[in-house]
């Protein structure tokens, strides 16, 4: 019998998944922090012999190396990759023995030119299909990562890719997508949580339409992207070694406060609740309670040191793992406790929260009484296009700290779809001297009280 074993990583919106027969295990896609995936062949009783990548990952930096030295596994990478690590080459067509498994390579450009599937046979049953960044669960993965010269021949690439699983495997073969969970490598949000290539031909546009509808649908839904992954692809191409997990030094008051003079990030990782009630003035808020991650990585000037402020050590230790995923090896240094511990004896800086309804209440006022004050929508494009708040200034998030100098003097009340980025930016701007308030409330309660403006779409 064959298990597949998804070891998820939330943060990013991916999977790494563990095939095991019992006895021996191959690893598809394996994040940078693989202690979870070997506990997890440890836990079954496994040996891992062989490590799969689909592609060079754009979104996080990999675990795959290192993983296949530690235990003496084969690392199977596309032989047309340019890397500079030694490796098994594999092509299209290749099959490969895992004690009962029998693994075949199917070449499926896409979301890079090289990218690879891997479909898993056992007993001369097809049981799975390893898709990594080509076909997810009701979509594909998106193909402008490396490029726009590359997009158009990418994403027609893609289609094509698609069809030929379709084709090839069996409508019962279970497909195991390494992005679209959440990951922004996703051409589209996905759905669902399991899948198979029946299941994807009745329901996947990439199987349902034809080229050209696919084609102008696809790239009509392309967003940004977060600014970080201009750093995985050469960072996977040249071999990343094993992380560094342990703890970084403590940070007294004083040093805290010589880290953000200097210019460097101290970040609260507390929610953003407790962080706009009080914190260190000038410290950054990106709560382990939203992504994290992403929005980190999006955000900050690369390589740029950040100190960590955690409630718990365990918390520290959450976010280090998260940010090693994305190649920030080793944070500057943190501290553990609450804000008052941190500050010192300072003053601590705090800021209002606010919901729709009482955006709503101060526009009324506004009318009447001219208090002036600027709205900021920290949304993408594609939800801005959707409805937005007349005369609301739109600034998405990741483009705020570069523009800083746009938004209108006075104060800046911040909105996103939940309030996750809206306490991202509030504290950003928080940091630079700036009267904000947070709102944090669900953008369906601006709809509902009649505060948007939605466009008019053409029958």
């Amino acid at each position: 019998m064959i298990t597949v074993l998804p070891i998820e990583t939330p943060g990013l919106g991916d999977r790494t998944y563990l095939a095991h027969d019992g006895s021996t295990a191959l690893v598809v896609d394996p994040q940078r922090d693989y202690d979870r995936v070997t506990a997890l062949a440890e836990a079954a009783g496994v040996r891992i012999t062989h490590v799969f990548e689909t592609h060079i990952h754009n979104d996080y930096v990999t675990g795959g190396l290192a993983l296949a030295r530690e235990t003496g596994a084969q690392y199977l990478v596309n032989a047309d990759d340019e890397v500079s690590y030694e490796r098994t080459g594999v092509r299209d067509g290749d099959v490969v023995e895992v004690g009962a498994m029998r693994v075949r390579v199917i070449h499926t450009p896409g979301h890079t030119h090289t990218h690879l599937s891997f479909a898993l046979e056992a007993d001369g049953e097809q049981i799975a299909v390893f898709t990594g960044g080509s076909l997810l669960y009701g979509s594909t993965g998106r193909p402008d990562l490396l490029g726009p010269d590359h997009t158009d021949t990418l994403v027609r690439a893609q289609w094509r890719s698609a069809h030929r699983l379709a084709k090839e495997l069996p409508d019962s073969t279970a497909v195991y997508p390494t992005h679209g969970f959440g990951s922004f490598c996703s051409a589209t949000q996905s759905a669902g949580l399991s899948s198979t290539i029946g299941e994807e031909k009745r329901t996947n546009t990439a199987l349902t339409a034809d080229e050209e509808a696919y084609v102008e649908q696809l790239l009509a839904g392309l967003d940004a992207y977060p600014a970080y992954y201009a750093h995985m692809g050469p960072a996977n191409s040249g071999g990343p070694g094993r992380p560094d997990l342990s703890a970084p030094s403590v940070a007294d008051p004083a040093e805290l406060r010589r880290r953000i003079e200097a210019g460097e990030w101290v970040v609260d990782l507390r929610d953003r609740t407790a962080f706009a009630a009080g914190h260190l003035a000038g410290s950054l808020n990106f709560g382990l309670d939203g992504q994290f991650i992403t929005y980190l990585g999006w955000l900050i000037p690369w390589g740029t040191p950040v100190t960590l402020l955690g409630e718990s050590a365990q918390d520290v230790a959450e976010a280090q793992r998260e940010m090693v995923r994305i190649g920030i090896d080793r944070p500057a240094a943190m501290a553990t406790g609450g804000p008052e511990d941190w500050a010192g004896g300072e003053p601590l800086a705090a800021y209002e929260r606010a919901t729709f309804e009482d955006l709503k209440a101060a526009l009324d006022k506004n009318r009447d009484c001219g208090e002036e004050f600027v709205v900021l929508d920290v949304r993408r494009d594609q939800e801005r296009d959707e409805a937005h708040i007349p005369g609301s200034v739109h600034i998405p998030v990741h483009e705020v700290p570069g523009r800083v100098g746009e938004i209108p003097a006075g104060r800046v009340w911040v909105h996103c779809a939940g309030g996750y980025r809206a306490g991202v930016v509030a504290a950003l701007l928080d940091a630079r001297g700036r009267d904000v308030v947070a709102i944090d409330d669900s953008f369906d309660n601006a709809r509902d009280l009649g505060l948007c403006s939605v466009p008019t779409r053409t029958p």
